[in-house]
């Protein structure tokens, strides 16, 4: 039987790569062979440590540094790829992302701004120099990184959470369009999960308790449980999925 989740000879290019969710998926990735860009923001440390970790699986692993809120991010990718000899990506997974808590009636133009430019702007524009390379070569494998606020969004985060809704009809919308090119666009939709920006609010047992008492599942999702999804869809094994929608949240978005 074929190995459907091989990827070697493929390249895969992960935002906010160097920790929580997308540090999972770069780990999963390239487990299954695949070689490595990582995007990442300012914290050299744990870029340089996830790293380190595909490097011991045998894998290439390239670190661009860049912060994706600028307008010159294409311009930037295109430069750092160039210079840095990376081969053209295979798979793209937008994971990077801004949050900022604040009331709906208090968001500022540079917050929301802020959070558009990178949840959005970037991705498009990644989007914009990948996929030539995916429609030269027939295949190809986008995947956003959403959020279950799409459907149960936080009164606190109603721009993330517009931004968030905004990728996953970018998603339906390219999907159709590029799916001739062997190209499959799809979205993975995060509840809670334990990571550092979760740490702070999540160790408070009383507002731990509020939250596990919103998932029908019961209990706080791991990076793992979005990597393993993602390395489907960015598999063979994926080959038949485009314009999807999962959300891999306990059961959180079904709630009322």
């Amino acid at each position: 039987m074929r190995n459907n989740y091989n990827l070697s000879g493929k390249t895969a290019l992960i935002t906010g790569g160097g920790q929580g969710i997308g540090k999972s998926i770069v780990l999963a990735l390239a487990k299954a062979g695949a070689d490595i860009i990582i995007n990442f923001r300012s914290n050299t440390k744990l870029a340089e440590e996830t790293a380190e970790e595909v490097k011991d699986l045998g894998r290439k692993i390239w670190l661009w540094p860049f912060d994706l809120s600028g307008e010159d991010v294409l311009e930037n990718y295109q430069k750092f790829t160039k210079e840095k000899h990376c081969p053209p990506v295979d798979i793209f997974i937008a994971n990077a992302s801004h949050q900022i808590r604040n009331p709906w009636n208090k968001v500022t133009i540079d917050e929301f701004a802020l959070q558009m430019n990178v949840n959005v702007r970037s991705t498009l524009l990644l989007m914009q120099g990948v996929v030539p390379h995916m429609k030269e070569k027939k295949w190809g494998r986008i995947l956003n990184i959403g959020s279950v606020q799409e459907k149960r969004p936080h009164p606190d985060m109603c721009i993330y959470a517009a931004s968030k809704g905004a990728l996953s009809n970018l998603v339906i919308n390219l999907a159709p369009q590029l799916a001739p090119f062997g190209i499959t666009v799809n979205s993975l939709a995060p509840g809670v999960i334990g990571t550092a920006r979760n740490e702070a609010a999540l160790s408070d047992p009383e507002y731990l308790e509020k939250i596990v008492q919103k998932i029908p599942l019961g209990f706080i999702g791991e990076p793992d449980d979005c990597a393993q999804l993602a390395l489907l869809l960015c598999s063979e094994s994926g080959r038949y999925i485009t314009g999807c929608n999962y959300f891999v949240d306990g059961g959180m978005s079904l709630m009322f």
